[in-house]
């Protein structure tokens, strides 16, 4: 296992990272978007991360442009930058996206100028899939809505491209099952629906720290969906498409478990720097 920053093992920090991402965009979005480091920390506790991985996780996210520094009247802290409100609120259009707005049958296209080398073109298809982008061919992309960071994306790489909307001449269904793994992708969400509606009906929400744990490792399962799922319209997806079933469970589980995870959020929050006693 590779060592992380402080002699920590780099798979701890990446899955702490990972964590931080999930608690600002599932929750610290909503309401101004900082939180103290102790109160990160308290946070994550029940999801098994101690203090340091915390802090050199955050360290990272900062050097990465996600989380800025900030002076809280609590203490210490830090906030999301406009680079990261954008990412979370993109991706959250698509976390819940049982209200997802109606496709106006046009379909996003992205035509590379040219195609980067091979280290670069695997970065850039990845991520374009998370941003909702299926490859048709080595240059050319599409996505069934256009996506706000693919100027960034493109300009980090250095490239260029002409983007359009527009209809496509033939079977709609046809050229998505070409440019994503429906099929998999099907078999993913079977997978998901076996094994987290056993874990989640067995959560009561009568503990506020574990209903959080399982909340937001439900999330983190959920959110993976992200980088295969470009949240295509029903017409176009096989029928009894089980990702309906899944995103149903998901929906129902984050809400019913709801107040107990406010309860525990308002509490971390509100013990402002105090960390609590391990004595």
């Amino acid at each position: 296992m590779a060592p992380g920053v402080g002699g920590l093992p780099d798979s701890t920090v990446v899955r702490a990272r990972s964590a931080l991402f999930d608690v600002f965009g599932g929750h610290l979005r909503q309401r101004d978007g900082s939180a103290t480091i102790a109160a990160l920390v308290r946070l994550l506790d029940p999801l098994g991360f101690g203090a340091p991985a915390i802090r050199t996780a955050v360290s990272r996210m900062v050097r990465q442009g996600w989380l800025t520094p900030v002076r809280l009247p609590e203490g210490p802290g830090y906030a999301l930058t406009t680079r990261a409100e954008r990412r979370l609120d993109e991706a959250g259009t698509r976390i819940y996206r049982t209200g997802l707005s109606t496709w106006d049958e046009r379909w996003h296209v992205v035509a590379l100028a040219e195609v980067p080398p091979r280290v670069a073109r695997e970065r850039l298809a990845s991520s374009l899939r998370l941003l909702g982008y299926g490859p048709l061919g080595s240059s050319t992309w599409v996505a069934p809505r256009p996506s706000a960071e693919l100027a960034d994306v493109l300009a980090a790489e250095g490239l260029t491209a002409r983007v359009f909307h527009g209809a496509h001449d033939g079977s709609d269904a046809e050229l998505a099952a070409e440019a994503w793994d429906l099929t998999g992708l099907g078999e993913s969400y079977r997978g998901f629906l076996a094994e987290w509606a056993p874990v989640m009906s067995a959560v009561d929400g009568s503990d506020p720290a574990e209903a959080f744990a399982a909340s937001q490792r439900l999330l983190h399962a959920w959110r993976k969906f992200l980088f295969v799922d470009p949240g295509l319209p029903v017409a176009l997806l096989p029928p009894d498409w089980p990702g309906a079933t899944a995103a149903e469970l998901f929906d129902t589980h984050t809400a019913r478990l709801a107040p107990a995870v406010t309860e525990f959020l308002d509490d971390c929050l509100r013990r402002g720097g105090k960390q609590r006693s391990t004595a």
